[in-house]
């Protein structure tokens, strides 16, 4: 089951991302050289502060001058979540000399289940530099509303405990300063990806 129709992207964080922008995206993506939708002008991306699948506290600032790729997922997704990092790894092997300049943060939706170490486990299995991060339910909330994530709980057969999650399923690219730069829906290919990396490495 899908979690998450490219067009069922919902952007909610007025201060940040604007619908006008978003709309504009295909023809700023191309002019600007991007192959996903971008944000002109760029807007800061919200820090956060969760547990890292690494043991670490996990802050998006600390990865200042790096290029990064955020998502949310979880790890019993059943398609979407483990393409997606598929074709984030794929894309970082393209990078060559500069892939240890693209870092890939993944944060789940579904804190009951995603024990740090189980996100370590999961998201190495893609690449192991990938990190994770959870927190409570109240911190990933407030990180989601803060990047416009939408993720709704939907029980099989009305088990309480037997679910899956839809959420949004893009992913954000953002730049050495910690500026968010292009917003690449489901479905992106490796080599796009790693086209708007090397872009954004260039600069």
């Amino acid at each position: 089951m899908p979690d998450m129709d490219r067009r069922s992207v919902v952007l909610r964080f007025p201060a940040l991302l604007a619908l006008a922008a978003v709309a504009r995206s295909a023809t700023a993506a191309t002019s600007q050289g991007f192959r996903t939708g971008v944000f002109d002008p760029p807007r800061s991306a919200p820090d956060f502060s969760l547990r890292g699948s690494d043991g670490t506290d996990l802050k998006l600032s600390r990865y200042r001058g790096s290029v990064v790729a955020l998502g949310f997922g979880f790890t019993s997704c059943p398609d979407v979540c483990p393409t997606t990092l598929a074709y984030l790894a794929e894309a970082r092997k393209k990078l060559g000399p500069a892939a240890p300049q693209f870092r890939v943060i993944y944060i789940t939706v579904d804190p009951e289940r995603d024990s740090a170490e189980l996100l370590h486990k999961y998201v190495r299995a893609f690449d192991p530099t990938f990190v994770g991060g959870t927190g409570t339910p109240a911190q990933l909330a407030e990180v989601r509303k803060a990047f416009g994530i939408t993720a709704t709980r939907h029980p099989i057969n009305g088990s309480a405990t037997d679910y899956v999650i839809h959420h949004s399923a893009f992913v954000y690219l953002i730049d050495r300063a910690g500026y968010l730069r292009a917003m690449m829906p489901y479905g992106v290919s490796p080599d796009d990806i790693a086209h708007d990396v090397n872009l954004l490495l260039s600069k």
